[in-house]
């Protein structure tokens, strides 16, 4: 099992994300959170998945695609760390990706599909990472951080968002 990574393998922001994981297995947590990101959204038509709680935030169909979009940043920060590439990672701007990938012209079919790729890639990923790697760091977003912190990174970073669905759009 993956513990739990150790306070001087994160900082910054991503402390955030990594305190909402539950002590216990990253993938058993990765697994819960696509059963519960796949239920909330197949549920939603197009029209309804084009909601936006507040005209400037996210449609759930941008919301969606964020999540698959930050998990893909977050696993390719994660490999390159575990397999000991040093080389400073630089951060991203997250609205220019929502504003560049037209998440809206797309289906809630077709964005799930995706978003259940890049899961089982991530998952992959996490099992082929050997032990002794996880705990190696590099710097991601002018912070260090081990291999191991961006797999509780994506967890958490998906729980938060899934949070904020149910209270901000789903009760709206």
């Amino acid at each position: 099992m993956l513990s739990r990574p150790a306070a001087d393998e994160f900082g910054g922001h991503f402390g955030t994300y990594i305190n909402l994981v539950a002590d216990r297995s990253v993938l058993e947590q990765l697994e819960d959170n696509r059963r519960n990101a796949t239920a909330l959204f197949a549920k939603l038509t197009d029209e309804e998945a084009n909601f936006r709680y507040a005209p400037d935030k996210w449609s759930l169909k941008e919301v969606l695609g964020h999540l698959a979009d930050t998990e893909r940043v977050m696993s390719y920060r994660m490999l390159r760390i575990a397999r000991g590439d040093t080389t400073p990672l630089p951060g991203f701007d997250q609205d220019s990706y929502i504003s560049n990938a037209d998440f809206t012209a797309s289906t809630v079919e077709r964005l799930l599909a995706d978003y259940e790729a890049v899961r089982a890639s991530t998952v992959s990923l996490i099992r082929s990472i050997p032990a002794e790697a996880w705990t190696r760091k590099g710097t991601a977003s002018n912070t260090e951080m081990s291999a191991r912190a961006f797999a509780y990174v994506i967890a958490g970073h998906e729980l938060h968002h899934l949070s904020i669905v149910r209270d901000r759009y789903l009760s709206a």
